[in-house]
């Protein structure tokens, strides 16, 4: 197996290896998980397997789990399917910086994604490096952040979009959850900036230390929290993938945030992904 780094902070192309291998070579799945802990996100081309082997790759890493609104394969539970077809209207979560499913308590562990039709041209999908935007945060927004919580809601991402009561039942199902603003790997032990587009506001901005006057509370968190998420907008933290069939990308959901870029429109795109079950961030 030979391994290019395809930008300095994040992303790497793997050539020589066929990942259906590792559903029974165990060296070589460690190998690729060890992999994917140091470049964030392992890019495959020309990667033929099937659903099942797709399943049985990714429960390596763990178990799957189903998506709520988008669901699973009926054949092949964990896998789903997300089909673009001309006329769709554009998804408003794929096309927005996010990492998946920090809504649940434990957020997914990762994901293996892979392209079975795609445009001729558009439809990249792009990730960024969140330990590295920690990492060059400045030092004064380091202390400031260092204790702050955050909710991060289904209700008002997915479920916007749903009538009120599908809403509601939506967020009974799925209560908003709450993270650490900086969680810390627990591979690698690096400090990541876990806020995105699920997040909606901190929970423990209002202490004397931050709030002079309660009017100080709005302008000055939300102000903070805009500033976080522009960070994984900067192109130094980030790697852009150009999809073609049968390729395979393999992600570290706790330290990426990613962005399907819907510029394809009417053209077909269809994906399969299996996502994996994570732990609770601390």
């Amino acid at each position: 197996m030979r391994t290019e780094q395809l930008t300095s902070s994040i992303g790497a192309e793997l050539f020589g290896v066929n990942l259906a291998d590792a559903i029974e070579d165990d060296g070589l799945f460690q190998e690729l998980r060890q992999l994917l802990v140091e470049h964030k996100v392992l890019f495959l081309r020309e990667q033929h397997f099937s659903r099942a082997e797709h399943v049985a790759f990714a429960q390596r890493f763990g178990a799957l789990e189903d998506h709520p609104v988008a669901g699973s394969d009926p054949e092949h539970p964990g896998l789903v399917r997300i089909y673009k077809e001309p006329g769709q209207p554009l998804d408003r979560y794929e096309n927005a910086w996010h990492t998946d499913a920090t809504w649940r308590e434990a957020p997914p562990f990762g994901c293996v994604l892979r392209c079975i039709e795609c445009p001729p041209v558009g439809g990249d999908t792009m990730w960024a490096n969140m330990a590295k935007a920690y990492e060059l945060l400045p030092e004064p927004i380091k202390l400031q952040i260092a204790d702050l919580r955050a909710r991060h809601s289904i209700e008002a991402s997915f479920g916007a979009a749903l009538p009120m009561a599908k809403r509601l039942a939506l967020k009974a199902q799925f209560p908003d959850a709450e993270h650490p603003v900086v969680r810390t790997h627990p591979d690698s032990g690096e400090k990541i900036l876990f806020v995105n587009a699920f997040t909606t506001h901190f929970t423990n901005y209002h202490t004397p230390q931050r709030v002079r006057f309660g009017q100080d509370a709005n302008p000055g968190a939300a102000d903070l929290l805009r500033y976080l998420l522009s960070q994984a907008y900067i192109p130094e933290f980030q790697v852009r993938w150009r999809w073609q069939p049968n390729s395979v990308a393999i992600w570290d959901n706790r330290s990426t945030q990613h962005y399907a870029v819907m510029d394809y429109p009417p053209c077909h795109r269809k994906m399969e992904r299996a996502g994996i079950v994570g732990d609770k961030p601390f």
